[in-house]
């Protein structure tokens, strides 16, 4: 008989962003290996027999934390589970595992990440005026302060550490499991191509004209680097580079002060706005190189998919997906997202496509695409759950 596992997240729809395609996809994978997972979301589309919605009828997108909560309590009293794994911060859980970090982490990088000193203190002084947000950060250091609170897992040793310096918690409460993706998603060489034209005549650019793509792509533009981004991409433009380099930008973020910041540097010859894009692998067939200068990212998907495809990639010390590559082989770990000479060094340097070629073929011969696969989360995930199974039965 399979055991089953309750997953509670908050919207159950893939479509959302990384952190609900990442329970979707680790549900799947956990299937594989003996566990009978079940999707417990508050809102969400019940498309598929393991996906439960407990508040379908609550207005807005969002769903109270408190609303939530009764709601799973009921359900939990009327459904047996082997064990619960939530990626919202309940104390009756036994896996705790925060798609985001830390939020008292997640507070101060917000705030670095508007690279204004006044703007910085302002947006830390004010955090606690987003309700939702401070119930959240208090639920979690409550989690933390229980003696027999859930095991919390890492995305990543950046976010296990912020569990130590924010909340005191003790390294046996803590299991890194590093995030993964699926390896194994297909091109669609059609869309692909369409996306080449498209991208190249923008860019007024003919099909054999030297130039290096990188590819950009994030929700949040502020948080994730842009701005630095644009910067740095003024610096290489004006230094001597082996090909030129053009940015290729896709998400769900406004692209208007991006566009205005690439004009008045004069780059936005050099810049393109692609919006949101359903199926990252075909972009990242056409790039040569994914950049993501964060400010803050537990453990970057976009990063490890371009690792997945073989690309060099370059991002920084806050994203915990920089562990899981070889700085100055498998591609670049940048300081800090503001230092726009390091990162524009950066670019230059993979403007060399001999440059990128080795990274590549680095990135192969080092199996970097099993270490990041959703197959080998699952399997570590599912060890976890074995030994909290043993440790349920000898009490």
């Amino acid at each position: 008989m399979e055991r089953r596992i309750a997953i509670v997240i908050e919207r159950g729809d893939i479509l959302l962003g990384g952190a609900e395609r990442s329970v979707l996809e680790l549900s799947a994978a956990i299937s594989q290996l003996g566990f009978e997972p079940e999707i417990l979301a508050a809102k969400g589309q019940a498309n598929s027999k393991n996906i439960q919605v407990l508040c379908p009828h609550r207005p807005g997108k969002r769903t109270c934390y408190f609303t939530f909560r009764k709601a799973l309590r009921r359900h939990l009293s009327e459904n047996h589970y082997h064990l619960i794994h939530s990626v919202l911060p309940f104390e009756f859980a036994d896996v705790y595992q925060p798609r985001g970090g830390a939020y008292a982490e997640s507070i101060l990088r917000n705030a670095a990440s508007y690279q204004n000193r006044f703007l910085e203190s302002y947006k830390k002084l004010t955090a606690f005026a987003n309700y939702r947000r401070s119930i959240l950060l208090r639920a979690e250091r409550n989690l933390c302060e229980q003696q027999t609170g859930p095991t919390i897992v890492a995305l990543s040793q950046y976010v296990a550490g912020q569990f130590r310096q924010h909340y005191g918690i003790k390294d046996e409460r803590v299991v890194v499991i590093r995030n993964g993706v699926k390896t194994d998603k297909t091109i669609n060489h059609g869309e692909a191509d369409k996306l080449r034209s498209q991208i190249l005549s923008q860019l007024g650019l003919g099909e054999e004209q030297e130039r290096v793509f990188f590819l950009f792509v994030a929700n949040n533009f502020r948080l994730k680097g842009l701005a630095p981004l644009i910067g740095a991409m003024q610096m290489a433009a004006s230094t001597r580079a082996a090909r030129p380099a053009y940015l290729i930008v896709a998400g769900r973020g406004k692209p208007h002060k991006y566009r205005h910041l690439a004009k008045k540097l004069n780059v936005q010859d050099r810049v393109i706005f692609l919006g949101p894009i359903r199926q990252i692998q075909n972009l990242l067939a056409i790039a040569d190189v994914a950049v993501l200068p964060t400010f803050y990212d537990p453990a970057s998907r976009f990063i490890l998919e371009a690792l997945a495809a073989n690309k060099p990639v370059i991002t920084t010390k806050f994203n915990g997906a920089s562990e899981q590559f070889t700085h100055d082989r498998h591609g670049r770990i940048i300081d800090s997202p503001g230092n726009t000479t390091q990162l524009a060094e950066a670019i230059c340097y993979f403007t060399d496509t001999n440059n990128i070629r080795k990274a590549s073929q680095s990135i192969n011969e080092d199996n970097i695409k099993e270490k990041i696969s959703i197959s080998r989360v699952a399997k570590e995930l599912v060890s976890l759950y074995e030994s909290l199974l043993q440790k349920k039965g000898r009490e």
